[in-house]
């Protein structure tokens, strides 16, 4: 017998969400291309370190 797994797409609509802010925020930061390029990249990483200092202020 199979189960149903519902999945919730809601989380995943709040994280597409705060990347394209973040990418709107660091793309609207950036002086040149390279810049740009690099504020893309950060607006896909930034929330690894959000997570990593939460976890590390919370052991504390």
């Amino acid at each position: 017998m199979k189960e149903k797994v519902q999945k919730r797409a809601s989380s995943n609509l709040i994280y597409g969400l705060e990347i394209i802010g973040a990418m709107v925020y660091f793309i609207s930061q950036a002086t040149g291309f390279c810049m740009g390029l690099l504020g893309v990249l950060k607006a896909f990483v930034w929330p690894t370190f959000l997570v990593y200092e939460t976890l590390t202020f919370l052991k504390a």
